[in-house]
C-alpha cells in the first residue's frame, strides 16, 4: 500500500486539487547564440567526440559534461574549455543539445 492509498483511507472525502503547470522554469544551462562545435577525432587509436565553443560559465559547462556522460553511459572529461567524450556519439550528443536549445555545428564528417 503506497502513500496515496493510505491518505485516501485517512481522508475519504478529500478531493485533491490539480496543481497548475509552471512553465516559468529556468533553463538548465546558459544558452548561447553561437553554435557549439561537435567534432570527432582519434586519440591514441581510440575515437573521441569533442565539444568546443561554449562561452558560458564553467559550472554550466561542467554540468553539461556530467549530463552527457550520464546520458551516454561513457567516460569523458572537461579540459581546456572543451568537453571530451569517449567514443563516437556525435548524433546522440547533437540531438541532446538541440533538445536543450543549443545550436550545434558538426565538424569532421
Amino acid at each position: 500500500m503506497d502513500l496515496g492509498d493510505q491518505l485516501k483511507n485517512l481522508f475519504p472525502d478529500h478531493v485533491p486539487s490539480e496543481e497548475p503547470e509552471n512553465n516559468n522554469e529556468k533553463p538548465a544551462y546558459w544558452i548561447q547564440d553561437d553554435p557549439i562545435i561537435c567534432k570527432y577525432e582519434k586519440r591514441k587509436g581510440k575515437p573521441v567526440t569533442i565539444l568546443e565553443g561554449y562561452n558560458g560559465a564553467d559550472s554550466d559547462f561542467k554540468k553539461l559534461t556530467k549530463d552527457l556522460k550520464t546520458l551516454l553511459g561513457v567516460g569523458g572529461s572537461f579540459k581546456n574549455e572543451a568537453i571530451i567524450i569517449q567514443g563516437d556519439y556525435r548524433d546522440k550528443i547533437m540531438d541532446f543539445l538541440k533538445e536543450n536549445g543549443f545550436s550545434v555545428k558538426r565538424v569532421g564528417g
